[in-house]
């Protein structure tokens, strides 16, 4: 492995090799990555460093494609440029792992060498260390291409737009990124585990996001006649209370359904009824039977409770994406390789999210499985969330994580239950 980057001064020259209980990767694989371990941190740190919002990853996008080139690969880039696709081996039959290139808008608040250079922007969910892992992937099955070893093709996906809506998945089906694929894997960072574990869960893994926009208008008044109005504030309240709560009774409990309201704005004077009320949420919901009935009967249940109130009512329901519903087969598979890849005793079962993840749109077309990346520091009382301005990673667990995913593309391609 090569790169342009020069390797971090204060990071290890060698990672460890297999934890106890784990099983060596083929091809002096584990050698490989201690050995070029530095260089995956400089990467990752680069691009924490430059980060790029949603739709915009062109640089990154560029990075990855020079670095795949140098190891003999033959990577393209999505129609737009901002994405890459990269296939390794021979085989009718592919099995493809994503990643996802964009930051967000939020402040890096850390007092480290590698924060970052873009005021406003940050890489806050660790998609610089997914696209790292999914690049240490890369290089390291064209290392066992080179040696024959490796017994299928795998697809790399660096994807575009997770954190927006529209996302940057439909994208990459549409320009043939599912093509002959047969199964799909992907991995997140959770700084809840500690570096060294993972987290695997078959079934409903993340819910479905969507976002509802109300909006209510009237002739506006005097508060002391409300009755020769609409009184708008009194129906949004109406509608903030009400509606929720009628949702968790015209939907099956057993839906996971979570509607909750994120902005609520009417009025200025507090003796004038406006003439305009505002409510904007979210619906996350992990049932996918639910997710397809919920925009006509939370749209109809708004409707309802305003009504009575004499206020006209304009409501937007905009689809965001599906729940994450891991395949079973998928899941075994995964699980089994990180077991492989860490020791049996470093895969826990992962508790099911109410966040939204676009990965689900490949799980529409393929069967595939997300885990969970322990990114946490081990016996450490630090405490670094997603989607805050101090988040931070463990950078040890970018070699977990290759382990994982090798395992997993050698065990995915062995199989044949895809």
């Amino acid at each position: 492995m090569t790169t342009t980057l020069s390797a971090p001064e204060e990071a290890p020259e060698e990672w460890p090799g297999p934890l106890p209980g784990a099983e060596p990767l083929p091809g002096r694989l584990d050698r490989w990555l201690a050995v070029h371990g530095a260089e995956l941190v400089a990467i990752r740190r680069h691009i924490h460093s430059h980060p790029e919002r949603s739709h915009h990853e062109f640089e990154t996008a560029a990075l990855i494609a020079r670095e795949l080139a140098v190891a003999g690969l033959s990577p393209r880039l999505l129609p737009k440029g901002n994405g890459v696709i990269c296939d390794i081996g021979e085989g009718d039959r592919v099995v493809a792992f994503r990643a996802d290139l964009d930051a967000l808008p939020l402040a890096d608040l850390k007092d480290v060498p590698y924060r970052s250079t873009v005021d406003g922007v940050a890489h806050a969910c660790g998609h610089d260390v997914h696209t790292t892992v999914l690049l240490g992937l890369g290089l390291a099955l064209a290392q066992l291409a080179e040696q024959g070893k490796l017994p299928g093709k795998v697809r790399l996906i660096f994807q575009p737009a997770e954190e927006s809506i529209p996302s940057g998945a439909p994208e990459v089906v549409a320009a043939g990124g599912l093509k002959d694929v047969v199964a799909i894997y992907a991995l997140h960072c959770y700084p809840q585990l500690p570096a060294g574990l993972v987290g695997v869960r078959s079934g409903p893994f993340t819910a479905a996001a969507d976002i509802v926009q109300v909006k209510l208008t009237g002739p506006g008044g005097h508060t002391a006649r409300p009755h020769l109005t609409a009184d708008l504030v009194h129906a949004l309240g109406r509608v903030v209370v009400d509606v929720p709560a009628l949702v968790d009774r015209r939907i099956d409990p057993r839906a996971g359904v979570s509607m909750v309201w994120g902005s609520v704005h009417a009025g200025e004077a507090f003796n004038a009824i406006p003439a305009e009320g505002r409510a904007t949420g979210t619906v996350r919901i992990l049932s996918r039977e639910a997710w397809r009935e919920a925009p006509e009967l939370i749209t109809q249940l708004i409707r309802d409770v305003v009504a009575p109130t004499g206020a006209e009512v304009e409501v937007t329901y905009q689809r965001g994406m599906p729940p994450v519903i891991n395949d079973r087969m998928a899941t075994a598979v995964i699980a089994g390789a990180a077991g492989a890849a860490l020791g049996a005793d470093r895969v826990v079962e992962a508790e099911i999210s109410m966040g939204g993840e676009d990965f689900s749109f490949y799980l529409d077309h393929v069967p595939g499985a997300m885990i969970r990346l322990g990114t946490g520091f081990p016996g450490s009382d630090k405490r670094y969330d997603l989607h805050q301005g101090s988040f931070d990673v463990d950078e040890s667990a970018i070699g977990y994580g290759v382990r994982v995913f090798v395992h997993t593309a050698l065990a995915a391609l062995s199989t044949g239950a895809f």
